[in-house]
């Protein structure tokens, strides 16, 4: 059997599993011998496959024995080093990274951060706790939500409407999001971000954990 490429906290990737199928509300993800896989149910993402640490013969097995399309990978890898691993059959995306924090009192209250001309909305339902700017119109500026799994709290969605960006409205969901949550009790957070995002969440002290590889089978 061939080596892991790069040792990834096995703790942190299931916890970004469980927090992200409560914050999608999807079943909860099932354990297998290469991660975890996440019964999605939506058209264009039937299944998701979570891959903490790949081998090559992990993925070339399991690639050759799915057979569904709208089936997802999310790999624990750079897409450099694995994209050649998956077949043509694949469609290999955009490199994203999954990122850790550790949550601290420190965090603004939630309340005190709306800057003039919008509102600061927080909802729980469900188990996921959604943060909105909203302008005075009602309109949704800027949103973001997370779910807990353990004491680990799971941001997923978070997004600036386009007429809305460059005024700071991200920085203010994401400390928005680390209060409620420790308050909730979470310790730390981990979310995935785009190559874009994660430069904003580098600036509020989140760091690297892995790259992350999706693939869909077309």
């Amino acid at each position: 059997m061939t080596e892991a490429l790069q040792t990834v906290h096995p703790g942190t990737v299931r916890a970004w599993a469980d927090g992200w199928a409560i914050s999608r509300s999807v079943p909860r993800p099932v354990t297998e011998p290469w991660g975890a896989r996440i019964e999605v149910g939506l058209p264009g993402h039937v299944t998701r496959h979570i891959i903490p640490n790949p081998t090559q013969e992990t993925l070339e097995r399991l690639t050759a024995a799915i057979t569904v399309p709208g089936t997802w990978l999310k790999i624990c890898a750079p897409v450099e080093t694995v994209a050649p691993w998956i077949p043509g059959t694949w469609s290999v995306k955009v490199e994203e990274y999954m990122m850790t924090a550790t949550l601290t009192r420190a965090a603004p209250r939630p309340r005190a951060v709306a800057p003039p001309g919008y509102t600061l909305a927080i909802t729980t339902r469900s188990g996921v706790t959604v943060a909105r700017l909203l302008t005075d119109d009602g309109e949704i500026a800027a949103r973001g939500q997370f779910a807990v799994s353990g004491r680990t709290a799971v941001v997923d969605q978070v997004e600036t409407a386009v007429n809305h960006r460059r005024r700071g409205l991200g920085t203010v969901i994401m400390r928005t999001l680390a209060a409620t949550a420790w308050s909730a009790g979470a310790r730390t957070g981990v979310l995935v971000a785009t190559g874009e995002g994660q430069a904003l969440y580098r600036t509020l002290g989140w760091s690297l954990h892995t790259e992350v590889t999706a693939a869909v089978l077309t």
